[in-house]
C-alpha cells in the first residue's frame, strides 16, 4: 500500500513537469497569515487600554502588569512549544495553539476587573507561546537554507502588517460596538484560518501533491541539511543546548531587541494620547506609522541577510552585519524622538527606529534555522523565551517611569538596551556554531 502510494505522488510530482514548483510560497502565506492573526489578537489590547483602565479604574502600573502577564506566560510557554514542534510535527501543534488562543481571545471581552483581566491575558500568553517556534520548525522543512532570512521577514512582516492595521479596525469597532466587541471579532480569524490550516497544509514537502521533485531537491539542499528532513522523531539534545555558550547569547541579543519593539505593542498608543495629546482617531491612523516602516525594515533584513548569504557563503557575516548596525540605527533614532517637543518629529523618529530595529528579525530568527538542526523548534523556542522576558520587562519599566512623571527616560533605556544588543551581536553570536552538537 505504502508502495502504491509513493508511486502515485511520485507520478503526480513528474506530472507538474521539469520545472521547479512553488508550493513552498502558498505555505509561507498560510503561515504569514497566521502571524498577522496572532499581532492582531495580541496588540488589540494596546488600543483598548485607556477604555479598560478607566472602566476597571486601572493604573499605570496595573496596566503595565496585564501587559507584562502575556509576557510572563508567553516565556513560561516557548520551550514546551518548540520541542512539541520537534517531536510531534508543526500541523497538529499550530492547530492545537490557534484554536486555543482564540478561545482566550473572546474571553477578554468576559473580564471585569483586574484579576480576570490579568488572569485571561496570562492564560492566552501561554496559549499562544509555541507559535512561532512551532512555525519555524514549519519554514525550516519547507524552506532551503538560502531563502530562511526572507521567509523570517516575510512573516514578521505580516505580524507588523496586523499591529499596523489593528489601531484602525479596533478603532472602528470600539466606537461602533464598544471595546469588548474588538475581542469577539478578532476571535473569529484565528478560527478560520485552523480550518483552512487543517485542509491545506502538509508537515512536509514530500507529503505535499503538487510538491513536485525538482522543488523537493531544491528545498533538501544537499547531504549537509539530511538531518533537518529526516522523517524520523529527532531526539532533542537539552543539556548541549543550555549549556552551549552561543545558545544563550543568540537569546540575549533577542532580549535586547523584543525588549525594544514591545513598546509598540503596548505602551505606544497611550504614548500619543497622553503624552503627545493626540485625539484617539488620529492614534487610529498615526499609530501605525511605525509599523508601516517596520514591514519594509522585516522585507529588506531578510532580503539582504540572504542576499550576503548568497554572495559569501558565510553565515557570520550575513548575519552579523545586519543585524548590529540595524540595532545601532534603532537606538540612535529614539534620542531625538524623545527630546524633541513636536508630536510629528516624534512619530517620524520612531518611525525610523522601528525600521531599523525590524530589520534584524531576518536574521536574528534565521540563526535558529542556522545553528539547531532538526532541534529548530527547541532552540526557538529558548530565544524567544528570553525575548519574552525582555518583553515583559519593558512595560514594566515604562509605566514604572511615566507613573513617577517622565515619558522620555523610558525611551533612553530602551535606547541602552539597544546598543547592548549590537555589542552582543558584533562580538558574541556566532551563526555558524551548532548549538546542538557539544562542542561550543
Amino acid at each position: 500500500m505504502t508502495a502504491i502510494s509513493t508511486s502515485a505522488t511520485t507520478q503526480t510530482r513528474a506530472s507538474v513537469g521539469a520545472g521547479r514548483s512553488r508550493s513552498r510560497w502558498f505555505v509561507l502565506f498560510l503561515i504569514s497569515l497566521m502571524y498577522l492573526i496572532t499581532y492582531m489578537d495580541r496588540a488589540n489590547i494596546s488600543v483598548t487600554a485607556p477604555a479598560m483602565a478607566g472602566e476597571f479604574g486601572l493604573s499605570k502600573v496595573e496596566m503595565g502588569l496585564v501587559f507584562s502577564a502575556f509576557a510572563w506566560a508567553y516565556a513560561i510557554g516557548q520551550i514546551p512549544g518548540g520541542w512539541l514542534a520537534d517531536r510531534f510535527g508543526p500541523k497538529k501543534v499550530l492547530l492545537s495553539i490557534v484554536s486555543f488562543w482564540s478561545i482566550m481571545t473572546a474571553a477578554t471581552a468576559l473580564t471585569s476587573g483586574f484579576v480576570s483581566l490579568f488572569s485571561v491575558r496570562f492564560v492566552f500568553g501561554l496559549g499562544e507561546a509555541g507559535a512561532f517556534p512551532t512555525a519555524t520548525r514549519a519554514m525550516q522543512l519547507w524552506f532551503p537554507k538560502e531563502e530562511r532570512g526572507f521567509i523570517q521577514g516575510v512573516t514578521h512582516c505580516f505580524s507588523r502588517l496586523a499591529v499596523a492595521a489593528t489601531p484602525f479596525l479596533a478603532v472602528a469597532i470600539m466606537t461602533a460596538f464598544g471595546w469588548r466587541w474588538v475581542f469577539y471579532s478578532f476571535a473569529l480569524l484565528g478560527v478560520v484560518w485552523a480550518v483552512a490550516f487543517a485542509i491545506l497544509y502538509r508537515n512536509r514537502p514530500q507529503e505535499h501533491p503538487h510538491v513536485n521533485e525538482a522543488e523537493l531537491a531544491y528545498i533538501h539542499g544537499g547531504a549537509a541539511d539530511a538531518a533537518v528532513h529526516s522523517t524520523e522523531k529527532q531526539t532533542v539534545p537539552w543539556k548541549r543546548i543550555f549549556t552551549s555558550k552561543n545558545m544563550w547569547f543568540i537569546a540575549a541579543g533577542y532580549f535586547c531587541f523584543f525588549y525594544g519593539s514591545y513598546f509598540y505593542l503596548t505602551w505606544f498608543p497611550t504614548y500619543l494620547l497622553e503624552y503627545r495629546h493626540l485625539s484617539l482617531k488620529a492614534v487610529g491612523i498615526l499609530a501605525s506609522v511605525p509599523l508601516i516602516t517596520a514591514m519594509i525594515g522585516d522585507i529588506l533584513g531578510g532580503a539582504l541577510t540572504d542576499a550576503l548569504y548568497r554572495r559569501t557563503k558565510r553565515l557570520n557575516f550575513s548575519r552579523r552585519v545586519v543585524a548590529a548596525p540595524a540595532l545601532l540605527g534603532a537606538a540612535v533614532f529614539l534620542i531625538p524622538a524623545a527630546t524633541t517637543s513636536s508630536a510629528v518629529t516624534a512619530i517620524v523618529c520612531l518611525a525610523a527606529s522601528n525600521f531599523f530595529l525590524e530589520m534584524v528579525l531576518g536574521p536574528a530568527w534565521a540563526v535558529p534555522m542556522d545553528v539547531a538542526g532538526p532541534s529548530s523548534g527547541t532552540v526557538t523556542g529558548v530565544m524567544n523565551m528570553t525575548g519574552a522576558v525582555g518583553a515583559s520587562i519593558s512595560p514594566l519599566v515604562f509605566g514604572a517611569l511615566v507613573q513617577h512623571g517622565s515619558w522620555i527616560a523610558p525611551l533612553f533605556v530602551t535606547a541602552a538596551v539597544l546598543v547592548t544588543g549590537a555589542l552582543i551581536w558584533i562580538f558574541l553570536i556566532d551563526p555558524e556554531k551548532s548549538v546542538v552538537d557539544g562542542r561550543d
